[in-house]
């Protein structure tokens, strides 16, 4: 995909659970995988988060922009709706890139998980049962 081709993809809708919260993202995701650290399992409240990966200014809060609560500091942090608690997207890599939650995507996204990172800390009681790469931290840490 070029780059004209990305500045045109469409535009997909995410939600909270109670719909307080929505945004706009360009489905131009770089990345998607999913994620069994402890923390995401904690904010997820699920054995893993699966997530997409974008740069920042392609995610625009459209609703409930004061409804956010923004765990973390200015840089990285995760961010959640005030009222119900969805876990919307987490703010990383120097605060450039955005992790979007993809189960709050009501648009259906191109992009599918492609690993399983952070297996080497996933919860005991969930078995992995497809065919997509495993590493035991970040892709590359085997």
């Amino acid at each position: 995909m070029t780059g004209s081709e990305k500045s045109n993809a469409r535009i997909l809708i995410g939600e909270c659970y109670c719909r307080t919260v929505r945004f706009e993202v360009a489905d131009a995701f770089s990345y998607a995988m999913n994620c069994h650290c402890s923390n995401c399992r904690r904010t997820t409240g699920s054995a893993f988060k699966p997530f997409a990966g974008i740069a920042r200014d392609k995610l625009r809060i459209v609703q409930g922009d004061e409804q956010r609560i923004i765990v973390g500091d200015d840089v990285t942090h995760d961010a959640h709706c005030a009222r119900c608690g969805s876990l919307l997207y987490s703010q990383v890599r120097e605060g450039q890139w955005v992790h979007v939650a993809m189960g709050t995507l009501v648009d259906a996204p191109s992009i599918r998980p492609s690993a399983h990172i952070f297996v080497g800390s996933k919860a005991p009681w969930h078995d992995i049962t497809d065919n997509l790469p495993q590493y035991r931290g970040h892709i590359g840490d085997g």
